[in-house]
């Protein structure tokens, strides 16, 4: 199942997608739902992210080739940082290129998205926790992240957090094609199976360190092949399973 989160008139809703129809639902898709009965095309509505995450959850060098790529050393530990819920944008909307930084990369990454509270999950339990996936971009400030020596400012400005276009509740996370095409072009192309810390022990791992809430994102990492965006570029990246997710960069 496909859930997805949109504007109608003037307000917000989530339906599920079915082809090019969205049936509209009625409650809260993180506990008890039901279908209204309205239909709508898809091609007329405004999407937006799928969630509205309190924190994401980021993961750094947790595709075995990206730590290759920058010659780094693989954690003995999940390496977590967050990004704020300020950053998070939905389909089509821009990446804003911000005046401070001279270098804006994208990475494609697999998103998770949290479906009830998880405190101290089990890893054997940690599906249990998981609403569903999504399409993410982890878009990074790589000159700042280079000066900075820690990831606040680099990840974190708004439009950063680029999701969607929906939720899959459907899937299994552990071999999945993640790629990013800039312009078109490809760019990145990697699986999930090249995860060092996988998505049930990630879920695991972080519930020990803080509460996971519903709609909260962990970002699970991104393969090989970053590279820098343009103003005027346009970013697709792509979840086999889930679909694409296409956003624009823009000037301030």
């Amino acid at each position: 199942m496909r859930i997805m989160r949109y504007m109608k008139n003037s307000g917000i809703c989530y339906g599920i997608v079915k082809g090019a129809i969205i049936y509209e639902l009625e409650g809260d898709v993180f506990s008890q739902y039901q279908l209204t009965g309205s239909e709508l095309p898809l091609e007329e509505l405004k999407i937006l992210a799928p969630c509205q995450p309190t924190k994401i959850v980021a993961l750094g060098l947790n595709y075995r080739s990206h730590a290759e790529e920058l010659k780094m050393k693989l954690p003995e530990d999940p390496l977590l940082f967050l990004k704020p819920s300020t950053s998070v944008i939905g389909p089509d909307e821009n990446i804003v290129y911000p005046v401070m930084s001279r270098r804006v990369d994208y990475e494609a990454e697999l998103g998770v998205v949290i479906g009830k509270e998880a405190k101290g999950v089990s890893e054997d339990k940690a599906e249990e926790y998981i609403l569903g996936y999504t399409c993410f971009n982890d878009v990074t400030a790589r000159d700042l992240q280079g000066k900075d020596k820690q990831f606040t400012r680099s990840k974190g400005f708004d439009t950063f957090a680029p999701m969607g276009p929906w939720i899959e509740t459907e899937l299994d996370p552990s071999n999945l094609k993640v790629e990013s095409y800039l312009n078109g072009k490809l760019k990145q192309s990697g699986t999930t199976t090249d995860l060092v810390f996988p998505a049930f022990q990630l879920v695991s791992f972080i519930s020990k360190v803080m509460t996971l809430l519903p709609g909260d994102v962990i970002a699970t990492g991104t393969p090989a092949g970053i590279g820098p965006m343009q103003v005027g570029d346009t970013i697709d990246i792509l979840v086999e399973g889930i679909g694409t997710l296409r956003n624009r960069v823009s000037e301030p």
